[in-house]
């Protein structure tokens, strides 16, 4: 420690002026400190709170015969010189006038109080205990004063405040707090704490939280804790407005299944569907009906009913939505095939059977009529003998039966197509 050399009056004891020079102040804090005399304090820092009092306990014992206590309390904020506070001879104090009504001491009780904290009184103070007996002894300690003020509530700034789409905008978010020292600030997103994003979406520098760009994921509820050594504050949170989607469309029925590519509906039933899709704000929901290799606009709205006298065999229905916000849209079809009534007349019973087993019965049918009939044509008996006219023959069906069989699945796919 190091001091600059000046010269502090004290006070006038019988009839003689006494004097500490700083310069000397380092040397007799380091000097006659001794097992017979002995210093304590809870603490080497303690923190204050603005406008209340605060006591720097100190604790000091010996053990031998004294005449005199002497106390002396100075203050240091560097890079400043030491300021005398005041002293004290056994029951006699001293203060500096200038702050006479600032501290208060008790000797022979070396504790100092600080009648009432000003952030000027922040720094470091030195206690030096002198026992005067036969000889003297010295003691000193030093303390560090920090002076904190309570933390009023933060407010949370947002910008912009109307909203922002998703992938094109970016959010500031700003906590202030009008009153408080040394402030810690923790960003929290649904009650959680909130690091740096390790994409680089989320960004903190102390009092700001930036989100660039915005995606859908950003969506919560933000809210500000700050901290310092006395006090803790948490603001209200704040969900910021992002518009995105639609995401996920798909067609259900209004019991509320989902609808694949393809639908059956029973023969009399009304088509009755809607769209869903994720998205803020609400989607633009429109309908499309596509029959005959042309398209036809229903209705706009979620929901599509047609009713059953309207409802042909085959029918596709487009969904689509439109985000108005993010001007995107998407699209989503199903097939909608009704299930004839009666196949069984045997049975006299009303059953349904599935378009693709009537399909795959007359397939099988054609291709083993088909089958049979090759398997004739080749094996067919001569009825005479002439080799080069049963040369022709040959050729001649060979090429019937070949465009019998290219027209019999061509009706097989046409058949197919239709249904």
């Amino acid at each position: 420690m190091r001091y600059s050399k000046f010269y502090l009056k004290i006070d006038t004891f019988n009839q003689c002026t006494v004097y500490i020079s700083t310069s000397n102040i380092h040397n007799l804090f380091a000097a006659g400190i001794s097992s017979a005399l002995k210093m304590t304090i809870p603490s080497y820092t303690v923190n204050g709170i603005e406008g209340q009092p605060l006591r720097l306990e100190v604790a000091y014992n010996f053990n031998f015969t004294i005449s005199d206590i002497q106390i002396i309390w100075l203050f240091e904020k560097p890079p400043t010189n030491p300021k005398y506070l005041l002293i004290s001879v056994n029951r006699s104090i001293v203060p500096d006038l200038e702050y006479r009504h600032r501290f208060t001491l008790s000797p022979p009780n070396a504790s100092l109080l600080i009648n009432s904290l000003h952030r000027s009184d922040e720094g470091n103070y030195i206690v030096k205990i002198n026992i005067h007996g036969n000889g003297t002894k010295s003691v000193s300690e030093k303390i560090k004063v920090t002076v904190d003020v309570p933390l009023t509530k933060p407010v949370i700034y947002m910008e912009p405040s109307s909203g922002v789409v998703e992938k094109k905008g970016n959010i500031t978010l700003k906590c202030m707090v009008e009153e408080g020292t040394r402030v810690v600030y923790q960003w929290m997103k649904n009650e959680n704490p909130i690091e740096d994003s390790s994409n680089g979406s989320m960004i903190i520098k102390k009092d700001t939280l930036s989100i660039a760009p915005v995606l859908k994921e950003a969506i919560g509820n933000y809210s500000c804790l700050v901290t310092n050594r006395i006090s803790a504050m948490m603001s209200d949170t704040i969900m910021p407005t992002i518009y995105y989607g639609p995401y996920g469309l798909t067609i259900n029925t209004a019991k509320g299944q989902k609808v694949g590519k393809v639908f059956t509906l029973d023969k009399g039933d009304a088509v009755q569907l809607y769209c869903s899709a994720d998205s803020n704000p609400p989607n633009i929901y429109s309908w499309i009906l596509k029959a005959n290799n042309s398209i036809y606009p229903v209705q706009y709205g979620r929901f599509l009913e047609i009713a059953s006298e309207k409802v042909t065999q085959k029918t596709e229905y487009i969904c689509i939505a439109y985000n108005n916000m993010t001007e995107t849209h998407v699209e989503t079809h199903t097939l909608v095939i009704v299930i004839p009534k009666g196949l069984d007349q045997v049975a006299q019973k009303e059953n349904y059977f599935s378009p693709l087993a009537v399909i795959t019965g007359i397939s099988l049918f054609l291709i083993v009529s088909i089958c049979i009939f090759a398997l004739w044509k080749r094996f067919q008996p001569c009825k005479g003998i002439k080799p080069p006219r049963i040369k022709a023959r040959y050729r001649r069906g060979q090429t019937m039966s070949g465009n019998t069989s290219n027209k019999m699945y061509l009706f097989i796919y046409l058949f197919v197509k239709q249904l």
